[in-house]
């Protein structure tokens, strides 16, 4: 897993509330192997037309936000079905962070375990930021993970709060069972203390 630190990066709004996790990989593309990269997958039928031609109205197809890295939403993004391939289609397609006032629960939990970060930002912080994205298509959000702060294209500051094992691990770039392997050493000599004498 990709060490997440600090990002400065474009930043894309995304203005809809209730983006569901069909509309971020619809459920026929779920039977496709990790392996392959889902970032063809992302949005799909809100990017792509039936011939598969590009929706130019869509955000993403627009030139600026095309190499965007960070994720402005509105409430509850990634509701719906529990399906960890919108967090793999979202991290193949280049974001590492994604930032909205809510999310489903379900996906706020798998967002961690695949490096990618879900900033809860109170709903005014949010809209001020998607507002200032869709004014500068292009523009630049800063994401500190160490300070945990948010910093807009104006250059205003907000924080945020995040479970301190779940920093711990984007910062080093491991999940939760790279985490636990870490200990290999000590839980190893826990088991060689706990073997009966007449073994």
């Amino acid at each position: 897993m990709e060490k997440f630190q600090r990002l400065q990066a474009v930043a894309v709004p995304i203005d809809q509330a209730n983006v569901d996790t069909d509309q971020i990989i619809p459920a026929r593309f779920l039977r496709k192997p990790r392996q392959e990269n889902a970032a063809s997958f992302l949005f799909h039928d809100l990017r792509f037309n039936d011939d598969g031609s590009e929706k130019p109205a869509f955000v993403l197809n627009r030139p600026p936000f095309r190499s965007a890295r960070i994720l402005v939403a509105e409430r509850n993004f990634g509701c719906g079905s529990s399906r960890e391939n919108a967090v793999y289609a979202l991290y193949d397609y280049g974001f590492r962070a994604v930032i909205a006032p809510s999310f489903g629960d379900i996906f706020f939990s798998n967002s961690f375990k695949n490096g990618l970060l879900p900033i809860l930002l109170p709903a005014a912080a949010a809209a001020t930021l998607r507002a200032a994205l869709n004014a500068k298509p292009g523009a630049e959000i800063t994401v500190d993970l160490a300070a945990q702060k948010v910093v807009g294209p104006d250059g205003t500051s907000y924080d945020f709060d995040i479970d301190p094992f779940r920093k711990h691990c984007l910062l080093e770039g491991v999940d939760e069972i790279g985490y636990t392997l870490g200990f290999a050493k000590a839980i190893a000599a826990f088991e060689q203390a706990q073997e009966p004498s007449w073994l």
